[in-house]
């Protein structure tokens, strides 16, 4: 091999360890990403579960929101 030989995959090499290096760091990003979310959707999960909860309880016990009034 002649030297821009060497110098030419040098070159490549570098380049494919900063992108390497970048894409690790999209990828660590990422990953907080979805750990943050994942905990978002356990937190609304839940909320949903508490407030389904209250839901039936308030159907159990007769107190609906929503009550018509009577026509006399």
């Amino acid at each position: 091999m002649n030297d821009e030989r060497i110098i030419e995959l040098e070159i490549k090499a570098a380049y494919q360890e900063d992108l390497l290096q970048a894409l690790n760091q999209v990828v660590s990003r990422q990953q907080q990403q979805i750990e943050r979310l994942e905990a978002t959707c356990s937190v609304l999960n839940e909320r949903i579960k508490s407030l389904s909860a209250d839901g039936r309880h308030g159907e159990d016990t007769g107190g609906n929101s929503y009550e018509i009034p009577p026509h006399y």
